[in-house]
């Protein structure tokens, strides 16, 4: 009984080999935000966002899902991503200095997380019929103005690590697309000025010493260089093995600023050390290889560009999250997948994990017919 029952388990949460590092990677982030009695705990409710985040994952497997192939419901979607932006900057109270949730009493929400959602299936159903048609400039102008909007409202919050996080959302996605080098020239240098308009004219003062601390990490350590400094101390004194789980001393005795969301991954290696940090990256490996496999056997071209763009998302989020913690990019407000505190990016990528995971299980069937449709604008 016991063996039928496991392989019952496994068909029903859908693409296991997607859900279980997900899974772990939720239960160790929530392991490392938990005060153990020394002091209020996030993760309570954290588990709490976590039992939605499974349930909204888990429906979207048991689905068909392939009506977000439609354009009026990518372009629906986009659209009241644009405008749920927009409204922050109208209704939103401030708070740590940006307009970046609603907040409705103990909920809090992001739209940001949403909008990226929104731009991977926008740009997956864009590039789906025209991919082989991207030497042509026009269209990567105009998918760089559909980016180039949520990037705008974002900066204009403001919240340059989502805005990083969009940008390089976009750039992966015309990458895997097979844009030339001369374009991607092109697109670097145009980063580059703007770039430099958003240092004289964009970002905020503390922003601007936030990158001076990471170019000068010892100028301001008691300053704009505090919390990359306090991080870099927090990862090293986890040495091989760690501290040991609630016994982080940056983290616990709040040495470390935000050490349940921004900077959780130095928080981890204190306690986990060098080996819990491998078995971290090992669980980001195997999701990530997983979702690359998705992609290869994808049926549709739809859907090879969705699933990975939600590898891009993912990947950004860890290369830029870990790298602030190691002290070897700017500190921006950058969360890590699955594992930091907060509700809203955590149903997200569940729901981003759902959504591949249904268009793999329902696409098999049609795979030939639905590339012509494709082709032919069906």
């Amino acid at each position: 009984m016991s063996g039928m029952r496991v392989p019952q388990i496994l068909r029903f949460i859908g693409d296991w080999t997607l859900f279980l590092p997900a899974l772990a990677l939720s239960l160790l982030g929530i392991a490392t935000m938990h005060t153990f009695g020394q002091g209020a705990s996030l993760a309570p409710r954290q588990l709490l966002w976590l039992t939605i985040a499974v349930f909204v994952y888990l429906t979207l497997v048991h689905i068909d899902v392939r009506f977000i192939r439609r354009a009026p419901i990518v372009l629906a979607l986009y659209s009241i991503s644009l405008v749920l932006l927009a409204g922050l900057l109208v209704f939103a109270h401030p708070v740590l200095g940006a307009r970046a949730w609603f907040s409705l009493g103990p909920i809090s929400f992001q739209p940001a997380d949403l909008a990226k959602l929104a731009l991977i299936a926008l740009l997956a159903k864009y590039l789906s019929r025209r991919h082989v048609e991207i030497a042509d400039w026009r269209h990567i102008v105009v998918t760089g103005a559909y980016a180039g909007a949520l990037i705008l409202l974002i900066l204009v919050e403001p919240d340059l690590g989502n805005a990083i996080i969009f940008g390089t959302l976009w750039l992966g996605i015309m990458l895997v697309s097979g844009i030339s080098k001369r374009h991607l020239g092109a697109i670097i240098l145009i980063g580059l000025i703007a770039a430099a308009g958003l240092w004289f004219g964009g970002l905020k003062p503390y922003q601007r010493t936030r990158l001076l601390s990471f170019v000068n990490p010892a100028g301001d350590i008691h300053g704009g260089g505090y919390n990359a400094y306090q991080a870099k101390i927090a990862v090293g004194s986890g040495e091989l093995f760690g501290k040991g789980i609630g016994y982080g001393t940056q983290s616990k005795l709040r040495f470390l600023p935000q050490y349940q969301t921004d900077f959780i991954f130095a928080a981890f290696a204190e306690e986990w050390g060098l080996i819990g940090v491998l078995l971290l990256l090992v669980l980001y490996a195997l999701l990530f290889m997983r979702l690359v496999q998705i992609a290869r056997a994808s049926a549709t071209n739809f859907d090879a560009f969705f699933t990975l763009g939600v590898l891009i998302l993912l990947a950004a989020h860890v290369v830029i999250h870990t790298g602030i913690n190691l002290g070897l990019l700017p500190v921006t407000g950058t969360t890590i997948p699955f594992m930091s505190s907060g509700g809203s990016h955590l149903v997200l990528e569940f729901a981003a994990l759902g959504i591949v995971a249904s268009l793999a299980r329902h696409g098999r069937v049609i795979r030939a017919d639905a590339r012509t449709n494709e082709y032919l604008g069906g």
